[in-house]
């Protein structure tokens, strides 16, 4: 693609047909400048088929808002709208409404909110909300969803495979197998969900990290095919990187070719005075093959060497992978913890394009709509009542319990505030028999969870750094419940409304009814 091309292809383009088609019905209707607000939000948690996620994690919100500030209809575009023609051959896009486009084709009267990156989300509460004019809050619907449900997927995604690793570093080397550029922010939202670092060496530049990896199957495969051997390839990388260097070891045999020749290099490495970093595995039987390279790594006194694993990982790999350690190590004389406590995971494909549940279903609704003397709440109606939109301005406040673990999200109208309540009633969002109420007495801190980040086009929100985000998340995630944090069959978190967003939403659903 030409660089002109990508402008065009990345920029405020970057929407789907039909956002722009009811901008222009709005337009043609007098509306188009009518304040109006969108929620941002999920109906589902991902399911991977053998296991599913009980949390995920807010991500993307900063490279929105760099796109929403950077673009506009320019020229460009609005020649290529203006070309477009109906089924009878007339203008599709009409004069007038390409000349608003070109005066105020923009996000400059957008205000935003929404939940921080890094934070633990859940389905059914806005993860960001839209306020601004009706047709320029219609053509954000796809950009937005477009960049924070990927980006949320894969930091879900890295944060559960964080949390079977346990303590061992997680390395993100999904580039080669990411959806195109796609895959950059596929690395940032890992970064943020839980990988320790990647072996993307642009994102970790603009990240101030030290990209990582090792080094390719094709270095052994080229001495041999030179008549040299495995050993002087690995000595050839011990030359050019003594103090970084990680040997793949399984290019020829593991056990009777790769580790045994990657401990020679590492005595010689030693003797010089560096210090060997580790080996790493990519095929195989991962577990077996861990317990038995540790063994002759220990026996050759190099203990501290790291053992990187890789090889299509995800969370239940890891999981499996560590039962299987934990099972069989004392069988081999090995300490199963010891060589679990070793273990670096190298995850790529698995987590770049969240393998099993490839897209988060987030969507953007419409739920408030602004008349000129104030805000009238608006209702989607559906067959299914997960389908069934929450109407009104509405804040979410997050509800920890006598533990200090996270026990509800209460979603409540935006003049509400829960810690005034001493009785809080907690709504089921569909099921009328279904709630509860949580005395204050039994509640141990309250939060909002959504902030202002854009005010009419304008930040009004400090971009926080990826230590900062990283943080957000370690403590989130340390506040559910266990078993909300099980990587098989989590316990339900609720996300309930209070009592009077329930009323309300009643009472909207019943108008609809007898209006027909």
């Amino acid at each position: 693609m030409r660089p002109e091309q990508q402008r065009t292809a990345e920029g405020i383009l970057f929407t789907d047909q039909y956002q722009l088609s009811m901008a222009q019905l709005y337009f043609r209707a007098g509306l188009h400048e009518q304040p109006a607000q969108f929620d941002h939000y999920f109906r589902r948690y991902p399911d991977y088929g053998l296991h599913a996620a009980g949390y995920c994690i807010s991500a993307g919100l900063e490279w929105l808002l760099d796109w929403m500030r950077s673009v506009h209809f320019r020229e460009e575009d609005l020649a290529y709208l203006r070309a477009q023609r109906t089924r009878s051959g007339t203008q599709l896009f009409a004069d007038d409404f390409l000349d608003y486009l070109r005066r105020h084709g923009n996000f400059a009267a957008i205000s935003l909110s929404a939940i921080p990156e890094g934070r633990v989300v859940h389905p059914g509460m806005p993860l960001s909300v839209v306020h601004g004019p009706l047709a320029m809050a219609q053509i954000l619907e796809t950009p937005l969803l477009n960049q924070l449900n990927y980006q949320t997927l894969i930091a879900t995604k890295a944060a559960r495979i964080r949390e079977v690793s346990r303590a061992s570093m997680v390395l993100e080397f999904g580039l080669r197998r990411g959806q195109d550029r796609g895959a950059n922010a596929g690395t940032r939202a890992a970064l943020i969900g839980g990988a320790d670092f990647t072996s993307n060496v642009g994102l970790s530049s603009t990240l101030g990290l030290p990209p990582k990896g090792t080094h390719a199957h094709s270095l052994v495969q080229v001495y041999l095919a030179l008549g040299y051997s495995e050993l002087d390839a690995f000595r050839a990388y011990a030359e050019v990187y003594p103090d970084d260097c990680i040997l793949l070891v399984d290019t020829v045999d593991t056990l009777e070719s790769g580790v045994p020749n990657a401990i020679r290099v590492f005595e010689e490495l030693q003797a010089k005075g560096h210090k060997p970093l580790g080996i790493r595995l990519d095929s195989g039987d991962l577990a077996y093959l861990a317990i038995q390279a540790a063994l002759l790594l220990d026996r050759a006194g190099f203990r501290d060497v790291a053992i990187v694993l890789s090889s299509d990982l995800d969370e239940l790999v890891i999981w499996q992978i560590q039962t299987q350690i934990a099972g069989e190590a004392a069988r081999y004389g090995a300490d199963g913890d010891a060589v679990i406590r070793r273990l670096v995971y190298g995850v790529g494909t698995r987590l770049v394009t969240s393998h099993g549940e490839g897209a988060l279903g987030g969507v953007y609704k419409l739920v408030a709509m602004h008349n000129g003397a104030g805000w009238q709440p608006a209702i989607k109606v559906a067959d299914s009542p997960a389908k069934i939109t929450t109407p009104g301005r509405k804040q979410v406040w997050r509800i920890y319990d006598q533990r200090g673990l996270a026990t509800a999200d209460l979603v409540c109208l935006d003049d509400e505030d829960p810690t005034r309540m001493e009785r809080i009633v907690l709504r089921h969002p569909s099921d009328a028999s279904l709630f509860r109420v949580l005395e204050r007495s039994a509640i141990t801190a309250i939060e909002p969870l959504l902030v202002d980040v854009l005010d009419a086009g304008r930040l009004v929100y400090e971009l926080p750094t990826l230590e900062a985000m990283r943080e957000r998340r370690r403590s989130d995630v340390e506040r559910l419940d266990p078993g909300v944090r099980r990587i098989v069959n989590p316990h339900v978190y609720h996300v309930s409304l209070s009592q009077r967003l329930w009323d309300l939403k009643q009472a909207l659903l019943a108008s609809l009814t007898v209006d027909g």
